[in-house]
């Protein structure tokens, strides 16, 4: 286990910052968080190392890092950046497979469904047209599963199978959990454990998992966030510390 962790940094703020590290290096592309933590740490990321970064209100405006008005984003331009691959989104799951194939329409056989959920909704376009990653505030069995009851989302096996035009603009970056920072960079896009949570262990993860995870030789742990990012996250985009209610401490 590689560097020292923070004592003084909670649980969510490492889940803050490890949710900001999915749009470093993104340039002019728009974020589109699903969640409070994955909301607190875009604007973190626009904020800081990630200026170009475009946010929305949820509707119909573009704004800045502290919720400021910046311009106006119609709703079919917000479409033409999702079918032109200009944006990267961080949605839930409901279950999720060891290829990222994830699922938020029904548990159960989807033709007689035990528990009808939210339907794919924007899932597979999403997935096949631009950059995806994940949040999972409760890392468990329930979710990280051996196979999706209905694929959603399209994980790397998927997408292969369909072809060329499925996998041309594919991409899942990472998946963030209260455990840990999880991604597909193996040979096969298999599910690794790419670091963890201080004060969590890989015996933990692997517990939590309802498959077998990669595990790298080293496995760091989640960077602790800047004094400076520390203090935004507590001074100003998350004042009254609803992050804490997410990912308690």
């Amino acid at each position: 286990m590689s560097t020292t962790p923070d004592a003084t940094v909670t649980r969510a703020e490492y889940c803050v910052i490890a949710c900001a590290e999915a749009w470093r290096g993104s340039g002019e592309l728009l974020a589109s968080p699903m969640g409070l933590i994955p909301g607190i740490a875009a604007r973190l990321a626009r904020r800081t190392f990630a200026p170009e970064l475009l946010l929305t209100d949820g509707e119909a405006l573009l704004i800045d890092g502290g919720g400021e008005c910046e311009g106006w984003l119609p709703y079919r331009q917000h479409l033409e950046l999702v079918a032109s691959g200009r944006r990267h989104v961080m949605m839930g799951a409901s279950q999720l497979d060891r290829y990222g194939n994830q699922n938020i329409s029904c548990i159960g056989d989807w033709r007689q469904p035990g528990r009808q959920l939210l339907g794919v909704r924007g899932a597979p376009v999403n997935t096949l047209n631009h950059p995806v990653s994940y949040w999972v505030p409760r890392h468990s069995r329930r979710v990280f599963v051996p196979a999706v009851d209905m694929v959603s989302g399209v994980g790397y096996d998927s997408a292969a199978a369909a072809g060329p035009s499925a996998t041309r603009f594919h991409h899942l970056p990472r998946v963030v959990t209260d455990l840990a920072v999880l991604d597909f960079a193996t040979p096969d896009h298999a599910m690794r454990l790419a670091s963890l949570h201080p004060g969590v262990t890989v015996e933990e993860v692997r517990e939590a998992t309802g498959f077998t995870l990669v595990l790298p030789g080293d496995i760091p742990y989640t960077r602790a966030p800047t004094a400076a990012e520390l203090r935004l996250i507590r001074e100003e985009l998350d004042p009254t510390g609803l992050r804490r209610r997410e990912v308690p401490a």
